[in-house]
């Protein structure tokens, strides 16, 4: 089963248990998200990545520009590890992984949690790539991806229990759509997939085709 295959078919299984008048926010909500065309505001191919540097789980300092100076980088941005179809996503990249590091490529994720928040979820999920925070979205602004929850979808995720203040460091409603970038030693963005629709992620095949299709170093 694909991963987009699997995601559908917990959406299947799970919306349906969600109260109707927080589906109804939900949806609203989607609908603006996709309708804003943020997601076109995402490094394209050819463009530049912008450099970063954030702390990961363990509390080293991680650059992109020293990753790609051993080799290609696989960057995905994801919601935390509140968000089911984010956990889906990054187990199935971790099944992925040694694929990945087979093409001298490096994996890293990103998202708004506090460093707590992403050791816990490397250690439960048995990540074996480096897990980041960007706390306050302000990587995932510079790369076009970062929006913020209207106040009736935000308190719908408070009524979850998702603590969003919390795991956010004082950033609840700030999110990036799910993203995945395949940026080549050059700092260059090869491959790009962004979506407002959290159901929907990259494909690790299509990941390992993108890394296939780098031109060689």
């Amino acid at each position: 089963m694909s991963l987009n295959a699997e995601l559908h078919a917990f959406f299947t299984d799970r919306y349906p248990q969600i109260p109707a008048a927080a589906r109804a926010v939900m949806e609203r909500a989607g609908r603006e998200l996709a309708e804003s065309g943020q997601a076109a505001g995402a490094p394209g191919p050819g463009t530049p990545a912008p450099d970063f540097t954030l702390p990961a789980a363990d509390g080293r300092k991680v650059t992109l520009s020293s990753l790609l100076a051993e080799g290609p980088v696989v960057l995905t941005f994801y919601r935390g590890a509140w968000c089911p179809y984010c956990n889906l996503a990054l187990r199935s990249l971790q099944e992925h992984h040694a694929a990945i590091i087979a093409r001298g490529a490096r994996l890293v994720a990103v998202s708004p949690q506090v460093p707590d928040e992403s050791l816990t979820l490397a250690q439960k999920h048995e990540l074996a790539f480096d897990v980041l925070s960007d706390v306050g979205s302000e990587v995932a602004e510079r790369y076009g991806i970062a929006f913020d929850l209207p106040e009736d979808l935000a308190a719908v995720y408070d009524s979850f229990g998702f603590e969003m203040q919390r795991v956010n460091g004082g950033h609840p409603r700030t999110l990036p759509l799910p993203a995945t970038f395949v940026i080549d030693r050059t700092g260059t963005v090869r491959w790009t997939f962004a979506d407002p629709d959290y159901v929907k992620r990259a494909e690790p095949a299509d990941i390992l085709a993108a890394l296939d299709a780098l031109p060689a170093a």
